[in-house]
């Protein structure tokens, strides 16, 4: 018999309390902490965290929930009262990760700041908090791999918890949700350890770091997910934007270092 957990953490008859929407806010209060922390270091105001946090966020949360929505317009167009029933999932972090580029770039303009430095104070509470809202998509039954046997879930030693909430609609599956929360996971600790010991490192390596790692991950466990946003047949939107993303952080890492070599020279 399957032990599926309730995706409703807290139910009060009115008001009903997801644990995806728990996740979600949790990373977000501990991405906001690890920033804080890092501007204080650094010498950034902390009012430049607080005050795109007010502002860049429900941005950011607009465009995750566009992005999911444009590339599953089939659905929603037929469905208009779910279009803001982000409780049932349906945030693409890639769409909210773009959209709060995009204000922080206009943001950084405005307050005078290097958008390259504050993205090295960012990253890697942004890239935890991705990290713990992936286990929202595992209460949700969602970000989940091929069919797979119980024996194999057992065999990666995960806890029964795990293993029954991955059995959806009769059949267990993967858990790529684990996947990549592992992966980036380890991708902090890389940025921090980066952070702490490399003292001579140029604006922009953390932050072209968290594209590379973060990019190269996505891309293969998107290939095993069975609920991917497709472009168009069988090509995966965020395999699409890993791909370019990936090149992107190889660009930053490359032109800041020659840049910085060619001043030492």
């Amino acid at each position: 018999m399957s032990s599926y957990i309730n995706p409703i953490a807290i139910n009060l008859g009115v008001v009903q309390i997801h644990w995806y929407a728990i996740f979600i806010i949790t990373g977000i209060i501990i991405a906001i902490y690890m920033s804080l922390r890092e501007a204080k270091r650094v010498g950034m105001s902390e009012d430049d965290i607080y005050d795109f946090v007010i502002l860049g966020l429900p941005i950011a949360f607009v465009g995750a929930r566009f992005y999911y929505v444009l590339f599953e317009w089939q659905y929603y167009k037929d469905n208009l009262n779910q279009l803001f029933a982000i409780w049932n999932g349906g945030i693409a972090i890639y769409g909210g990760l773009i959209a709060g580029l995009l204000f922080m770039i206009y943001f950084c303009h405005k307050r005078r700041i290097s958008i390259l430095k504050y993205l090295d104070v960012v990253v890697p509470g942004v890239l935890l908090a991705q990290a713990i809202g992936r286990w929202g998509n595992f209460f949700n039954h969602e970000a989940y791999g091929p069919s797979v046997s119980k024996s194999f879930l057992e065999n990666l030693h995960l806890p029964n918890f795990i293993i029954n909430n991955m059995q959806i609609n009769g059949v267990y599956h993967a858990p790529t949700f684990l996947y990549e929360s592992v992966w980036s996971i380890i991708g902090v600790l890389i940025l921090l350890s980066y952070r702490h010991f490399k003292k001579n490192r140029y604006t922009g390596e953390i932050f072209a770091l968290y594209l590379i790692w973060y990019s190269f991950g996505r891309f293969f466990i998107e290939g095993l997910r069975m609920d991917s946003l497709y472009l168009f047949g069988t090509i995966r939107v965020s395999q699409v934007v890993s791909i370019i993303l990936f090149v992107v952080g190889i660009y930053i890492f490359s032109i800041v270092n020659i840049r910085k070599y060619k001043e030492y020279k």
